[in-house]
């Protein structure tokens, strides 16, 4: 909502619209694509959540069908590819089964319509299965508007419809481009494409003017649900707010907790942190991240309020020594290690602020390998050794970085994750470095070895590892190999315990018709489709106890995964049903209750991208320390004909 507020207040002094062509939503399938860090991560239902819940933020609160602002989900579908090994998004081809568009790739997408109501859905430069995703009518005009009913407009990717014609060659003619982009269901052309071309392919009889009219009513409605034709914006709805509603000191410390909240302690041997500011009062201040500014605000921000560095937040606690190191962080030497070296040698404590920044991944810059770009690894390992106190390595970036040589070396006490962090990231960096915050983040996505990248090319878009030839799978529901740093993991400075207090042990799935005939129907002893079932009466509460045994008060994410039967051989291995965050003082409890829906989170999706629960044991997963069974039965007695 203070995103809202501050982009309304900017509209209403007349310096932004109303506009807005965010979230990204596409799921972070692979560890190099550049874009990554614009998204929730790799998990459908994690992604599904943020989008639903950002754009309800944005938009406000939809009463009278009014927009505040209008949101954007983007990039429909299956893009996250910009530029690797040759291959660019505009002439990428993804090919993608209907199973895994079903379960992975279009999950984000169908919670921005069906949960968030958004305003508008982006579709992407690629093709998806040989057709252009902003001219193919089953993904838009089918998919987005007819079966989730989007109210709202499409638009594409920036020149898209140019590019469907120009590189993709999709169409023999410019008319011929413009007619199909639009009765495929396509609104608004980023770009000019569609102002050249449209007038003549109406005159070709390629396209009539009913489509035209239809495409101009969805985004005039936007424009009406904005307000943009009631007059003077002071004195509509949102008029109120202006100069004085931007940058408040609200909205700055809400910077800073969401900063705090996103940091995730990875390694804390001994445990290192938190530093005390009395026995580290001098702190050797290192790396090519530890003085910036922008880099931390990541790409697609807005101007800042004003910036807090690592090195000036770290500041606020103790005397810092400070030496770069590398200048920047491709690090192409190691001239200024030496300096480094001895700044850790004089300090009680030493912090390497390391990682990556929009010059090696950012759009259309995808990475080409996992580890620290140049020089870093160096960097890290020598004064590590140079230390005369405990040494803690800050990663600073978007995608995973394969640390494993930080993970088991004893000289490195501590290694934290924080991300872009934003304007008051080098604040919370300190904040949680001193203690005074409690680390509760968790990773949104898997931190794979650097030598996953050699099974795994990024034009390979399945989800599910094929052992006959060596591909391994993706993300932490398929792959089972081994991982620097899985999914959802992040440490605490507190110990958190969880307690089964109820949940059911059998769960009968009332069927609410079925035929023999359906079409690829299969067997009720092994999974009954979803659209055979009464779902109203399948959501389930699992009610957790859950208990801080530590010290120190601290808030805690508590994830919920499971695992389908044996026989499911269509499922993920294991994924994430319902997550819940929790504040704990430290030697309190609170029992909390995270609701499952059987036939949006037990199903799993079959070859055909048909939604299926299985018949069996599905087994819940809660944290790292607690496992549940229920076992799904066919009720058979309510089969209709």
């Amino acid at each position: 909502m203070v995103v809202s507020d501050e982009a309304r207040a900017m509209y209403n002094g007349g310096m932004a619209g109303l506009t807005y062509w965010s979230p990204n939503v596409n799921i972070f399938r692979d560890p190099r694509w550049g874009r990554g860090q614009e998204t929730p991560g790799e998990d459908p239902v994690l992604a599904g959540k943020y989008a639903a819940r950002y754009v309800r933020g944005l938009q406000g609160d939809g009463a009278g069908n009014r927009l505040k602002i209008a949101a954007c989900c983007k990039h429909y579908t299956a893009y996250d590819l910009d530029n690797w090994n040759g291959v660019d998004r505009y002439h990428f081809n993804a090919r993608v089964s209907r199973q895994d568009l079903e379960d992975t790739y279009d999950v984000p997408f169908k919670a921005c319509v069906v949960e968030g109501k958004v305003a508008s859905v982006m579709c992407s430069y690629n093709q998806v299965n040989g057709k252009p995703t902003c001219a193919d009518p089953d993904l838009l005009k089918n998919t987005i508007r007819g079966q989730w009913h989007l109210n709202g407009y499409i638009v594409s990717d920036c020149d898209s419809v140019g590019v469907l014609y120009d590189t993709q060659h999709f169409t023999n003619t410019p008319e011929e481009a413009a007619a199909d982009a639009i009765k495929a269901g396509l609104d608004l052309d980023c770009g000019p494409f569609l102002a050249i071309h449209t007038e003549a392919a109406v005159r070709r009889g390629l396209l009539s003017e009913i489509d035209v009219n239809n495409a101009l009513a969805n985004l005039i409605t936007v424009q009406m649900r904005l307000g943009m034709f009631d007059g003077d914006p002071s004195a509509q709805k949102y008029g109120n707010l202006g100069p004085n509603d931007v940058c408040t000191p609200a909205h700055k410390q809400l910077a800073l907790e969401a900063a705090r909240q996103g940091i995730v302690l990875l390694k804390n041997r001994g445990p290192t942190l938190p530093l005390s500011t009395r026995r580290h009062r001098t702190v050797a201040v290192i790396g090519p991240n530890s003085d910036v500014t922008v880099t931390m605000i990541g790409n697609y921000a807005g101007v800042a309020c004003g910036y807090t560095t690592p090195l000036q937040g770290i500041g606020r606690y103790a005397r810092t020594i400070h030496r770069a190191g590398c200048d920047v962080v491709a690090c192409g030497n190691n001239q200024q290690f030496g300096a480094a070296e001895a700044a850790a040698r004089q300090a009680d404590a030493t912090v390497l602020v390391m990682g990556l920044d929009q010059s090696i991944e950012a759009e259309f810059r995808d990475r080409t390998g996992l580890l620290l770009p140049g020089h870093q690894q160096e960097l890290v390992s020598r004064v590590a050794r140079a230390s005369r106190g405990p040494t803690i390595l800050v990663l600073m970036s978007g995608g995973p970085i394969d640390v494993s040589f930080a993970k088991f070396d004893p000289r490195i006490g501590a290694i934290l994750w924080v991300g872009y962090p934003g304007q008051a990231g080098g604040a919370a960096i300190a904040d949680v470095m001193f203690g005074t915050t409690n680390p509760g983040g968790k990773l949104p996505m898997t931190w794979y070895p650097q030598s996953y990248l050699a099974k795994v090319p990024m034009t390979s878009m399945a989800m599910r590892a094929d052992p006959i030839r060596g591909y391994p799978g993706r993300t932490y529901r398929f792959y089972k190999g081994p991982v620097v740093f899985p999914f959802g993991y992040g440490l605490s400075y507190t110990r958190i315990v969880h307690k089964l207090a109820r949940a059911p042990t059998r769960v009968s799935i009332p069927i609410a018709k079925f035929s023999n005939s359906s079409p690829n129907s299969t067997a009720l002893s092994k999974a009954v489709r979803v659209t055979h079932i009464d779902c109203d009466s399948l959501s389930i509460g699992v009610h957790i106890d859950v208990e801080n045994t530590g010290s120190m008060d601290g808030t805690h994410t508590i994830l919920v995964f499971s695992s389908p039967p044996i026989s499911s051989k269509w499922a993920a291995h294991k994924k994430l049903v319902g997550f819940q965050k929790v504040h704990l003082a430290a030697g309190s409890r609170q029992r909390v209750i995270v609701g499952v829906h059987a036939c949006k989170q037990l199903s799993v999706v079959d070859q055909f991208g048909i939604q299926r629960i299985p018949i069996g044991d599905h087994t819940l997963h809660i944290g790292d320390d607690l496992k549940h069974s229920i076992y799904f039965q066919a009720d058979l007695g309510e089969i209709k004909s």
